[in-house]
């Protein structure tokens, strides 16, 4: 059995919005989303891709076209578990009859059906913390009530920018930073702009917009813009701002420059600034250049260098 581990609203955010060549949700064993809520519930909203469980006999009973063994991330919710543990859970939900007030012990629905589903998979099962009241409040546009997703529709998914900091801080491309519906739903208002393209966004405005023009190639220097680079973002933190951090890709520029606020603002070593950006965005490549300069800002956040970047993954 691989066992149950709760999953933020922003860890299902950023399952959803990985990227190859094609939007991950394209591949049939990257993601298996569930949903354990009632019939009802699921006809009125539900998350992007998310499949029905349906219960009989007191027995969850897995969608057939599932093969969990393969699947790389299974993530089950229900309206709001935000535990692992056993609850308390007020009888007059289970019926219409006003009662007096007694509880009785309960598993979350989410983790009583993750838990059925333990020895089916060779991942642990992740259970949404908040399910999906939580979730829905937070990222209100991967709301559905579509159940049936063709292939073709899958491929023309638009990702997101993923999420570095809940709310305050996203990674993305320039395509994305152009998309006036991205800005909306998740209120940017400040750009870190990492490219030699302009954006349609905040131009002329100093406050709103840094544009570190630097070329995508090992000759290109980003020393020179850190300490403004995170200075920007402190302020913009500050501010209660909401920032998008993009370069043309977002593979390369843009992630050497979280990788730089990350150890700036956690006082942390390049190693750990790269978990935790790898964790949040696969594909996340900052050239070999990039690296070194990072090394040396990893000095100068330090006093010292201390992550090897001769060995993998760098």
């Amino acid at each position: 059995m691989t066992g149950l581990v709760l999953c933020e609203p922003t860890e299902l955010y950023n399952i959803l919005n990985q990227v190859t060549k094609l939007p991950r949700l394209t591949e049939p064993n990257y993601l298996c989303l569930l949903d354990v809520r009632s019939r009802r519930e699921y006809d009125e909203s539900h998350v992007i891709t998310a499949l029905l469980v349906k219960k009989s006999a007191g027995k969850y009973l897995i969608p057939e076209s599932v093969d969990l063994e393969c699947v790389e991330y299974c993530v089950v919710y229900d309206n709001s578990t935000i535990s692992l543990e056993l609850m308390l859970k007020d009888k007059s939900s289970d019926d219409d009859s006003a009662d007096d007030g007694k509880h009785r012990i309960v598993l979350g629905a989410a983790v009583e059906c993750g838990r059925t589903l333990t020895h089916l998979t060779r991942h642990p099962i992740l259970i949404l913390r908040g399910g999906y009241e939580h979730f829905s409040a937070m990222y209100h546009f991967f709301r559905t009530q579509k159940s049936i997703w063709m292939p073709q529709e899958l491929d023309a998914f638009q990702p997101y920018p993923i999420e570095i900091m809940p709310g305050r801080i996203y990674l993305g491309n320039f395509k994305q930073a152009c998309d006036p519906k991205i800005q909306k739903d998740l209120k940017i208002n400040a750009h870190v702009n990492i490219s030699m393209e302009t954006g349609p966004f905040f131009v002329g405005d100093a406050d709103r917009l840094l544009h570190i023009q630097i070329e995508d190639s090992l000759e290109a220097s980003i020393t020179p813009f850190l300490r403004l680079l995170c200075h920007f973002i402190d302020i913009h933190l500050e501010l209660n701002s909401v920032i998008l951090v993009f370069s043309t890709l977002g593979i390369s520029r843009s992630c050497a420059a979280i990788l730089a606020y990350l150890m700036h603002r956690n006082g942390q070593t390049l190693k750990r600034s790269w978990a935790y950006l790898k964790k949040c965005k696969n594909n996340m490549r900052p050239n070999r250049a990039l690296v070194a300069q990072l090394s040396e800002w990893e000095k100068v956040v330090l006093g010292d260098i201390v992550t090897d970047i001769q060995n993998p993954p760098y």
